[in-house]
């Protein structure tokens, strides 16, 4: 059993709520896991986090007591390779189109005998072979590692059926990127949107598999209704947008109306004038 899927059951099977890190922020992750956030999503695929950042962000939620997701831009043996050293406990490719493509999530992503992983037995997904013999540990990984594929293109909807039968990887769906590739950008509610998102969940229980996506406000109930099983609801950046937005507009609201605002500039710039005129009579006198 993965390791989501055995939050999930230990969630009594409702939704876990997690949050995205779009940049290296320590002090993000400690809040969202003291506000109770049970999912980290380290963002590799447009962010500039590194790798060894990302362990240290790995590090970190494990030991708030939250799953950690890394996602990545392709299904590149370095990429799949290197994000599994870091000790996640998914790593999710974006732009997923073709069984090919999990395909090599499966060869990279697990030791033999079920893939081709390179032995390496000093990382922290393997404890640095500390704790267990590191072959018990890799064959432990091969069962608890979640590989997700997101789909979000026309292409993959083509493949729906094909994909969502691939063995061993869970699927994620990317909202954004597939209305906009179903021709209605931004328009993650819209009618052909939400019924291509619900084929894809409904394609992937089918098959056994976890499903995962990630919304804003809006789109929160549309996504709960369907029952996923991993929910990321916010992220670093929208928090920042929205916590100082906030503040600036309650500011704002008590600050007094701006006809007498300027009203009263004017009255100031009169004074200083008049002084002006004043003291230069003064001078000359």
């Amino acid at each position: 059993m993965n390791r989501l899927l055995k939050a999930v059951e230990q969630n009594g099977g409702q939704t876990l709520l997690g949050a995205a890190l779009y940049f290296y922020d320590p002090i993000f992750l400690e809040v969202a896991a003291h506000l109770g956030y049970q999912a980290i999503w380290i963002e590799m695929e447009h962010a500039p986090i590194t790798f060894a950042e990302a362990a240290d962000l790995c590090r970190m939620a494990a030991g708030s007591g939250m799953l950690t997701m890394i996602r990545i831009p392709d299904s590149r043996r370095e990429n799949i390779l290197k994000a599994a050293e870091c000790g996640p406990d998914i790593i999710d490719v974006a732009m997923v189109d073709r069984p090919a493509q999990m395909d090599e999530m499966l060869e990279y992503g697990r030791f033999a005998p079920a893939g081709g992983r390179g032995y390496f037995s000093v990382s922290r997904a393997v404890q640095y072979g500390v704790l267990n013999s590191v072959n018990e540990t890799q064959q432990s990984l091969n069962r608890e590692l979640c590989l997700m594929a997101q789909i979000e293109t026309t292409e993959a909807m083509k493949n729906l059926d094909e994909l969502a039968a691939v063995s061993g990887v869970d699927l994620f769906v990317g909202p954004a990127d597939l209305a906009a590739s179903l021709g209605y950008p931004g328009q993650t509610l819209h009618p052909s949107v939400r019924d291509a998102a619900a084929r894809i969940v409904k394609a992937a229980r089918a098959n056994g598999k976890c499903v995962a996506s990630a919304c804003g406000p809006s789109d929160f109930k549309f996504w709960l209704d369907q029952r996923i099983d991993l929910l990321f609801c916010t992220n670093d950046i929208a928090c920042l947008k929205r916590g100082a937005s906030l503040a600036l507009n309650e500011a704002r609201a008590l600050l007094p109306p701006a006809r007498q605002d300027a009203e009263l500039r004017n009255a100031s710039e009169k004074e200083q004038i008049d002084d002006t005129i004043g003291d230069t009579g003064t001078l000359t006198a």
